[in-house]
């Protein structure tokens, strides 16, 4: 097994790790850092969580010179918030080496970061957009990093940012180290690889036939459309996630369900890119701390987010790709943890997922939104098993006694109980969605009549072909088709 101190790292880089709590390196660590350190260019592809900024950034930190205040290594992002995520991480592994770091992105101010990096920084992280414009105008003065990461390509390209970045290559120096990392593997990043990279190990730890966690338990819950909320709320409330995300296709949408969920009481709140910086930084923020348990968020808006503790992922829409679907579950299950991901789709959108999941290499299971009055007997349950746990405290005893007075210790135990149930939140309709039983009858028509329509396009293009042939359209052929029909 190979650990750290086998790589060849830096002895202070290894001490960052060690109090970073990190105990052996992941397969995606464990295949690139040797490659990076040995001088190659690098195309790496693993799914989200698995380790991949710390890959790229330990031995990128280790090879740097503390004493050249230059920038001396690029990492290039596809959004604000993965930018500051991997700027602080490189911050931490390179905090004994007295590494510099500076993150540029649109936004904020030119001249504070333009600033920073002449005081010295030795890795810039930047989003395309801020950066191109830095170089296009020779605002960074004798920029020339001697290695080069481009991270999440995959997203880059969803993003629309391919001519940016190649327009970004264009300007960087020839002689550099260049590493490439991304999730999946599309035809343009594939052809963006053999522009920007000389010669390079190529490394893969995604199984062949699979692009998402085998760490996320992956279901789906058919719905009516009008339903969609109070589907949400019932989930929210049965299966108590410790940290959600809940994806919108809309940023009204977003804006929608965020207040509909902080009025059934959930500390939550929603994130698109219609929001001012400052806005979208409290909200992560508030969400990586615990401040709040729900985000509410567009696909734009949460690319690249990485907050620990993510326990479950709820797409209120189905995505409109396999490529969405994978980013978006892969922000659960993250660094060895488990998750769950859920899907709401109505009848006629199980097509669209099936090939989805087929796309993906995946198989989803078909549950059911419990009803309210499972909910109730589950909470029931709990309350039950929280009771007992619980300490009598001094003041309970005073009012009990106080109480006796008037009541008997059942008659009180069941008010308190009755009071304590009330609180439990468990409300909205007794049924939401639709049963299996229903619902595979639905799939079984449809299949019928998919059925019927290859049989008879089909009888359609066999009669064409009859009718050239000069027996189609006779009146002995149709005589003929009827007497076979009593005969059958």
């Amino acid at each position: 097994m190979k650990t750290f101190e086998n790589f060849g790292l830096h002895e202070q880089v290894l001490h960052a790790i060690k109090e970073a709590g990190f105990r052996e390196p992941s397969p995606i660590q464990q295949e690139i850092i040797p490659l990076i350190i040995e001088g190659r260019d690098v195309v790496g592809q693993a799914q989200t969580g698995t380790g991949k900024t710390a890959a790229f950034s330990l031995p990128a930190i280790s090879m740097i010179n503390p004493n050249e205040k230059r920038v001396q290594v690029l990492v290039i992002t596809p959004t604000r918030e993965l930018a500051t995520q991997i700027s602080d991480e490189m911050y931490m592994f390179g905090r004994f080496r007295n590494i510099h770091t500076v993150t540029v992105y649109g936004g904020s101010s030119y001249s504070k970061q333009l600033k920073l990096i002449d005081q010295g920084a030795n890795i810039v992280v930047a989003t395309p957009g801020r950066l191109l414009d830095l170089l296009k105008n020779n605002k960074l003065y004798a920029f020339e990093p001697q290695i080069v990461i481009l991270d999440e390509a995959d997203e880059m390209l969803d993003m629309g940012f391919l001519e940016d970045i190649e327009a970004i290559f264009a300007r960087l120096p020839k002689n550099r180290q260049t590493m490439l990392l991304s999730a999946t593997m599309p035809e343009p990043i594939k052809a963006l690889a053999k522009k920007i990279l000389n010669n390079p190990a190529f490394v893969s730890v995604t199984p062949q036939n699979a692009t998402t966690n085998a760490d996320i338990e992956q279901h789906y819950y058919v719905i009516e459309e009008h339903e969609r909320d109070d589907a949400i709320i019932r989930l929210l409330d049965a299966l108590d996630p410790n940290k959600a995300i809940v994806f919108c296709r809309t940023k009204k949408e977003v804006d929608r369900l965020s207040t509909r969920l902080v009025a059934a009481g959930y500390a939550s709140k929603g994130l698109h890119g219609d929001m001012e910086q400052p806005q979208r930084e409290e909200v992560i923020k508030s969400f990586r701390n615990g401040v709040i348990d729900i985000l509410i968020a567009t696909d734009v808006a949460a690319r690249g987010l990485n907050v620990k503790e993510i326990s479950h992922v709820f797409n209120y829409h189905i995505p409109f790709d396999p490529e969405s679907y994978v980013h978006r579950i892969g922000r659960t299950a993250r660094a060895g943890q488990k998750g769950t991901a859920i899907t709401l789709l109505t009848p006629i959108e199980y097509h669209s997922m099936q090939k989805i999941a087929k796309t993906v290499g995946t198989k989803l299971e078909q549950k059911q939104i419990p009803t309210l009055f499972e909910l109730k007997a589950n909470n029931a349950k709990k309350l039950a098993q929280t009771i007992l746990r619980a300490n009598i405290d001094n003041i309970a005893v005073k009012i009990a006694d106080e109480l006796e007075k008037e009541l008997d210790l059942a008659q009180i135990a069941y008010k308190a109980i009755s009071l304590l149930a009330d609180n439990s939140g468990a409300k909205g309709p007794n049924s939401i969605g639709i049963d299996k039983k229903t619902f595979e009858g639905y799939i079984q028509k449809v299949k019928i009549k998919e059925s019927e329509k290859r049989h008879n396009s089909k009888s359609g293009r066999n009669g064409r072909r009859d009718n050239k042939k000069g027996f189609s359209g006779s009146r002995y052929s149709t005589k003929t088709n009827k007497k076979s029909s009593k005969k059958y």
